[in-house]
């Protein structure tokens, strides 16, 4: 099974990441031209203060009947977070992310973020193993 590593050298280390300050709709907007769910949320020194997605968004400042533009990020964000290692094999964070039902899995190495694991990405990971195994049992079988 690939590991951690593996996953963000073939999708890429892009970290996309807002303040604790910045108003919700500033988050927002920066997903949809990103085209992605979640943002990573930094602490001006750099360190991890939560991730902020689009479930957030929908449950705390929608449903909430709160404003996205008057709303910081850091009311709005999950605290709480999970992250993984870059050693970390995408079998172990897929388990993570089914059992802690979360969808974005911040890396996190020396203290700092140095990339992003989605639960699309792991998807795409344990897929392309199954699909490589089965390879090599069909080859095995007709040999």
């Amino acid at each position: 099974m690939r590991t951690v590593r593996q996953l963000l050298e073939s999708k890429g280390p892009d970290v996309h990441a807002i303040g604790p300050d910045a108003a919700v709709i500033d988050a927002i907007r920066q997903m949809a031209e990103k085209g992605i769910g979640a943002l990573v949320v930094l602490e001006p020194d750099g360190r991890l203060a939560g991730v902020v997605s689009e479930r957030d968004y929908a449950r705390k400042i929608v449903l909430a009947g709160r404003s996205s533009r008057y709303t910081p990020v850091r009311d709005n964000m999950s605290a709480e977070v999970v992250t993984v290692r870059l050693e970390d094999q995408a079998e172990a964070c897929m388990q993570l992310v089914t059992d802690r039902r979360i969808r974005h899995l911040p890396v996190v190495e020396g203290g700092r973020v140095v990339g992003v694991v989605s639960i699309g990405d792991l998807v795409k990971a344990v897929i392309e193993e199954q699909q490589l195994e089965l390879e090599h049992l069909q080859r095995y079988i007709t040999s």
